[in-house]
């Protein structure tokens, strides 16, 4: 790795999360770290190919076939990275923690107080899915914040801790009127992204909500397969 290219792929790391100086290894691979998480992506050039990345996480890659992946150049490996960032900030358990730290010793013993808690724990909740699918609908891609709905996939009332209301993989970043009919069981997906419609939604209102073929969520994971298995099962209305 010449002194330039590792100039510009520590700008790229940077550039999406990986604030820390890069170390460079006996082996030539660039190792990114954050302050704000403890995994590590090892990011080496290879030629002509591209640039192959491995995470001491799986799952911030990705990928279903393990830890590395190899990308063609450098948009791609922009992609890579600032997913690679956003998962690792947001890992199951580490907005729960922000949410225990934030409110640790804060009364609970009135139902003003108990809604005090419940709004710092979904504007945590908010912030975090804004931070996983950078700020666009998962659905239209629409990249309007503040028209966008923090939307639980399994509902908030129906979750059994504050681990799993705070899970970002709980959690679907909507337009609002695609959040409406998702919260409403009218409309659900499957593991794969794709859309399901209610039967109970006739054509005419499908039409008139705009509600196309088409719609699909990119970007799903393996830790979103159990909360979307439970709303098609108990939220979606499929008759």
């Amino acid at each position: 790795m010449n002194p330039l290219e590792r100039i510009r792929l520590e700008k790229a790391a940077a550039d999406c999360g990986f604030e820390r100086t890069a170390i460079l290894n006996q082996d030539g691979v660039l190792e990114l770290r954050s302050a704000q998480f403890p995994e590590i992506v090892c990011l080496s050039s290879q030629g002509a190919v591209g640039y192959r990345l491995v995470a001491s996480l799986p799952a911030l890659l990705d990928n279903p076939g393990g830890g590395s992946v190899l990308v063609s150049g450098v948009e791609q490996l922009y992609a890579v990275l600032q997913h690679a960032s956003a998962v690792a900030r947001n890992l199951p358990n580490r907005i729960a923690d922000q949410f225990r730290a934030k409110t640790k010793g804060l009364p609970t013993s009135t139902e003003a107080e108990r809604l005090v808690l419940q709004r710092v724990g979904q504007d945590l909740f908010r912030i975090a899915l804004l931070d996983f699918w950078r700020g666009r609908c998962c659905v239209t891609g629409l990249a309007v914040p503040s028209l966008l709905r923090a939307s639980h996939i399994k509902p908030w009332a129906k979750c059994e801790s504050d681990n799993e209301r705070l899970d970002v993989f709980n959690g679907l970043l909507l337009a609002p009127h695609i959040d409406a009919l998702f919260d409403g069981g009218w409309v659900s997906f499957s593991d794969q992204g794709g859309l399901l419609v209610s039967k109970e939604l006739s054509s005419a209102s499908r039409h008139q909500l705009g509600v196309v073929t088409e719609w699909s969520i990119k970007g799903l994971t393996p830790s979103h397969s159990m909360h979307l298995m439970y709303h098609r099962e108990q939220v979606f209305r499929n008759g």
